[in-house]
């Protein structure tokens, strides 16, 4: 399958899309984008059905160390063409986090508009855990079968963080985001911003199948080796 250079069709206008326009989608890239929606509700189906053990450990583990919170994390994050939705993940901060952020956001420790701090006070200790393993993001497999994300593709953005977009940062809004990417099997906690948006721009135009093969065997290097998220 050869590389696919078109945006996927947006489907709607909404307030965060500026300036991400739909383009013609050449038979290929169709193609491609069917394939790679059929490896992704396979691949999300096999992953809920093997991890579901795991991720109700954890979920014990999490009520354990505050029963009055949530084991499940929700948050608005913006996808295909500025659409936004709600992406899930294991509950690995305080439950009051967002309230906190303000106070903490001078500690910041990359570049541009997102928000990376090594030593994060509003990390609970089974959240050290699983953050650096990523164990963290498993329930994002539900967004993927759901049709929200694909396995690989762009981080999905906040909408604070889409809000001080250029239209040139916008451009990464304009394929569906993925679980993983280029930017996290390339050193995700030492790369900036604007590097991030390098590469997702890059994966943007070069993508195919085997690309999207190669980044989730990558993945798993790094989730079983030393570089592992904060």
């Amino acid at each position: 399958m050869g590389p696919v250079n078109k945006a996927e069709t947006l489907s709607q206008q909404p307030i965060h899309q500026a300036n991400v326009m739909p383009e013609e989608i050449s038979r290929s890239a169709q193609a491609y984008l069917v394939c790679k929606r059929i490896m992704d509700i396979v691949i999300a189906i096999i992953g809920l059905i093997l991890s579901s053990p795991v991720i109700a450990i954890l979920w014990v583990c999490i009520k354990l160390e505050d029963p009055k919170a949530p084991a499940f994390f929700r948050q608005e994050r913006i996808g295909l063409g500025g659409k936004p939705f709600i992406m899930y993940k294991l509950r690995s901060m305080v439950a009051n986090a967002e309230e906190i952020l303000p106070k903490l956001l001078h500690h910041n420790e990359v570049s541009g508009h997102m928000f990376k701090m090594k030593h994060d006070p509003r990390i609970t200790r089974i959240g050290r855990f699983i953050r650096k393993t990523s164990l963290d993001e498993l329930p994002q497999l539900w967004n993927v079968l759901k049709g929200d994300m694909s396995l690989v593709g762009p981080r999905p953005p906040l909408p604070r963080e889409v809000a001080q977009y250029t239209d040139y940062h916008r451009r990464r809004l304009a394929v569906q985001p993925g679980c993983t990417g280029l930017w996290q099997v390339s050193g995700r906690n030492h790369v900036g911003f604007e590097e991030m948006v390098e590469l997702d721009l890059k994966y943007i135009r070069e993508r195919n199948l085997l690309m999207d093969i190669k980044i989730m065997c990558k993945t798993l290097l790094v989730f079983f080796g030393k570089g592992n998220a904060y």
